[in-house]
């Protein structure tokens, strides 16, 4: 997911042609060890609300704000 921009887990699966492995996604993406390299705070839920990440949900929308990733209003969490 390039820099500055969110894919969420359902568009993951349909990217790799399982549209119903959502699941299998979001298992891959929580068992990422090398999250600075392989950037898993970019994964948003469908809604655009921030789902889990290992270093916390604040740290997420840190990183995603940083980034100058747009998030729907209603979604962003105050820093």
């Amino acid at each position: 997911i390039p820099f500055g921009r969110t894919s969420c887990y359902s568009d993951l699966a349909a990217e790799i042609a399982r549209p119903k492995a959502v699941r299998a996604v979001g298992a891959a993406n929580g068992a990422n060890p090398i999250a600075i390299i392989i950037p898993c705070h970019r994964v948003i839920g469908r809604d655009g609300s921030l789902t889990g990440y290992a270093g916390g949900l604040p740290r997420k929308a840190l990183l995603l704000k940083l980034e100058g990733a747009q998030l729907p209003e209603q979604r962003q969490l105050s820093l």
